[in-house]
């Protein structure tokens, strides 16, 4: 007789409200692939039917958090997100109703959530299910509580920081539920060595071999603010260069490139080599989203964040993180201090002491997932279960 094996199944929640979600979910299913049989649950599919939120705005939750970003009108997000809660609330019930609809033709031996808002809901949903752990990781750096990330109802908790692990054990979660990772999970590419000649690679794109390069990034649709920054940078005489990736926001890559400085600038589109580009750079600019800081720490990269009333609620803790850490800069306005701040980043010294830092940072997370996956399922569990086939006629 032979037997198959049969992995265990993992389902991982994710929606595509910012990148940062389906890019965690990806990265994790990849990781997860020869041990787990795992599926992708986009959230908004499985709630389309409930019109949650649409039936206020029109707007499915993801396209209207995506549309803020584009558009810039974060200044209201504080008030935004509450209102969504308030709404998520209202439909918790129905909510609950269809994801255990979904769980009962859906089974799964473990449910990861990468996304806020939703965990009390898909946590309820869960109980009476016979033995199926339900795992919340953070792709923030913290929580914004109440009612974002951590959920009492949460099984498990897994956290990127300690300010994260202590929010979950001052909701009353008990240690060895809270797991805390050395960072953010990170696409497979920023864990690899790339080894390039810096100098050589920048004069194939039109950059000094020796000028101080500063990446500036502002997510999958990028800013108007890049703009600003560029101008700035040239009027102030910080005597940088710059490899401005702007997403898929074609005109405003087209502006860029029309405009004149001093120093070169490197104008790209959308890639999906930002690690390629982060290794010709000397520092980062862009907002404080955990992901982009992440990835550019990765690279060991000081960086300067901007921290306001236009900065989302959620992301307000990394500007405090990052100067906690000593990883860099916060500023208020790009506009009117990101020209000083360079040339603080670039005074010798200083540089040199924020490169001690930022040379410190080890993340490894999304190697780190799997144990803490095995151990939430339960050590008293079978890594397999075995499938008897019918026997084989030699």
């Amino acid at each position: 007789m032979e037997y198959q094996e049969t992995l265990r199944k993992l389902t991982i929640v994710f929606h595509d409200a910012g990148g940062g979600h389906r890019s965690t979910g990806l990265a994790l299913r990849d990781m997860l692939a020869s041990s787990w049989d795992v599926s992708l649950l986009n959230l908004q599919e499985v709630l389309d039917s409930l019109d949650v939120v649409h039936s206020v705005t029109g707007l499915r939750i993801q396209d209207t958090y995506n549309l803020i970003l584009r558009k810039g009108w974060t200044r209201l997000s504080p008030q935004l997100l509450r209102a969504l809660q308030r709404i998520i609330r209202l439909y918790h019930s129905r909510i609950v109703r269809v994801l255990r609809h979904h769980w009962s033709q859906n089974p799964a031996d473990l449910v990861l959530s990468v996304i806020p808002h939703f965990n009390r809901e898909l946590a309820e949903s869960l109980h009476g299910a016979e033995e199926v752990p339900f795992v919340t990781l953070l792709t923030d750096l913290a929580d914004y509580p109440p009612h974002f990330w951590i959920e009492r109802e949460s099984q498990y908790v897994i956290a990127g920081t300690e300010r994260a692990k202590q929010q979950s054990l001052a909701l009353g979660h008990a240690p060895d539920h809270i797991f805390e990772t050395s960072g953010m999970v990170l696409k497979p590419r920023f864990y690899q060595e790339i080894s390039i000649n810096c100098a050589a690679e920048r004069q194939r794109h039109g950059l000094e071999p020796e000028c101080p390069t500063g990446i500036v990034l502002f997510g999958g649709h990028g800013s108007q603010v890049m703009v600003e920054i560029a101008k700035a940078l040239d009027a102030g005489e910080a005597g940088v260069q710059l490899i401005m990736l702007c997403g898929h926001n074609a005109k405003l890559a087209d502006g860029l490139k029309s405009l004149p400085t001093r120093k070169p600038i490197l104008v790209e589109g959308f890639t999906s080599d930002v690690q390629y580009y982060m290794a010709l750079a000397d520092f980062f600019v862009g907002k404080p989203g955990p992901g982009s800081i992440s990835e550019a720490l990765q690279f060991h990269l000081p960086v300067i964040v901007e921290r306001n009333a236009k900065t989302l609620p959620q992301e307000r803790y990394n500007a405090e993180w990052i100067t906690e850490n000593g990883f860099g800069i916060v500023v208020n306005d790009f506009e009117r201090e990101i020209a000083p701040a360079v040339r603080r980043l670039l005074e010798p010294a200083a540089f040199a002491e924020f490169r001690q830092s930022v040379n410190r940072y080890s993340n490894h997370a999304l190697f780190e997932i799997p144990a803490i996956l095995e151990h939430c399922v339960g050590a008293a569990k079978p890594c397999l279960e075995r499938e008897l086939l019918a026997p084989q006629i030699v």
